[in-house]
């Protein structure tokens, strides 16, 4: 349901900055005010990398009135792919530096705060007061954990994406929404002890293309969240699949049975479970010797990779579903119990969580496909 404006309009704006903006004060239910929020309104964007440079671009061409970047990087070629706040000659300069020529050169009346500092659990706080929305566009999880534990304490909304490989998610978190909406948190989408490692994009890759669509949808919600116009995506996770041209809505419910604790209380974090549970456990992660006993007294492995990925090795005896497919139609897969495998544990992770908010008794393969083969495990290529 839309949700009330969290800021309030501007006195005006110029002549130059209406001329600017007219495509925006035409559309219906948006109008002179809507656009005069976004001048009145202070965005954080963590990151100046895949998701953050499309997302600044977005801000800046929208007219929101004050923008703090936030990244203490640096430009390297191998950003060029999919960053695109920055240019070659960019390469070596601070990619902050980057976002405040860009953003001045498409709407001079917007302020652009550089920061290029590592943001942590000890300054994420600081680094945050005062916006009213913050974009979390980090590829760390260390990063994300303490920029949504800032904007938990803050109450600020936190408009959150991920992207890895051909694969994307994008949701809001809020601790503090307006009443008679329900907090949901980072922890509600990843509880803390079921994160595992993640992989960089250095490692795995990622579609250069998919992050400036999803930089522009993570630029979207946060201009709903300012302006009150439209459903923001607290309480819904999007879900990405661009090899496959899906696009796929999961609800997301609070794995909590209390109202959130105080900030001095935070050590319950680890109470938090898998959205949508059943019987309010933690989803197991598995050793590839625990999946193998598992398979041994009838669980089913579900392998939630793509066709391109499975063709190079399977573990045998495995129900081949893409991930697109199942979070479409989680009962395919049976009653269960099932072990989902991914190629590193990320999307089998969203996969389980799907499941068990089906019914379906689900684990997960920690360490996906390359722990099983690390651990000597034998594959087979499906025919």
């Amino acid at each position: 349901m839309p949700l009330p404006p969290l800021v309030e309009p501007a006195d005006a704006l110029s002549d130059a900055e209406r001329t600017r903006t007219a495509r925006h004060r035409v559309l219906a239910g948006f109008g002179d005010e809507a656009q005069r929020r976004l001048a009145g309104a202070h965005v954080a964007v963590v990151g100046a990398g895949g998701l953050g440079s499309p997302a600044v671009l977005a801000l800046a061409a929208a007219g929101i009135g004050t923008l703090t970047v936030i990244d203490d990087d640096v430009v390297e070629a191998s950003n060029l792919q999919r960053q695109v706040l920055h240019r070659v000659a960019d390469v070596g300069a601070r990619k902050v530096d980057s976002a405040v020529r860009v953003s001045a050169d498409l709407s001079p009346g917007t302020k652009v705060h550089a920061i290029a500092r590592r943001i942590t659990a000890d300054t994420a706080r600081e680094l945050l007061a005062g916006a009213d929305v913050v974009i979390d566009g980090s590829d760390t999880f260390e990063t994300r954990a303490a920029v949504a534990t800032a904007c938990e304490e803050l109450g600020v909304p936190l408009v959150w994406g991920v992207v890895q490989e051909f694969h994307a998610q994008v949701t809001v978190f809020w601790s503090a929404p307006p009443a008679g909406v329900t907090p949901v948190l980072l922890g509600d989408l990843y509880p803390p002890d079921a994160v595992g490692v993640v992989p960089s994009c250095a490692q795995v890759g990622v579609l250069g293309a998919l992050c400036l669509q999803v930089g522009a949808l993570l630029a979207t919600e946060a201009i709903k969240l300012l302006t009150g116009v439209g459903e923001p995506l607290l309480g819904r996770v999007v879900v990405i699949d661009a090899l496959r041209g899906r696009t796929d809505e999961v609800p997301l419910r609070p794995a909590r049975t209390s109202p959130v604790a105080p900030p001095a209380d935070r050590a319950t974090d680890s109470l938090l479970t898998a959205p949508g549970a059943p019987g309010g456990d933690s989803i197991a992660q598995l050793s590839p010797a625990a999946a193998r006993a598992a398979q041994s007294t009838g669980a089913l492995f579900v392998d939630v990779r793509e066709a391109w990925e499975t063709a190079q090795g399977v573990i045998p005896a495995s129900l081949l579903v893409p991930l697109g497919d199942l979070l479409a139609d989680p009962a395919r897969v049976g009653a269960g119990p099932v072990v989902v495998v991914c190629q590193v544990g990320m999307r089998a992770q969203r996969a389980a969580t799907a499941l068990r908010a089906s019914g379906v008794s689900a684990s997960v393969l920690a360490g996906g496909i390359e722990a099983w083969t690390r651990a000597g495990e034998s594959v087979t290529v499906p025919a």
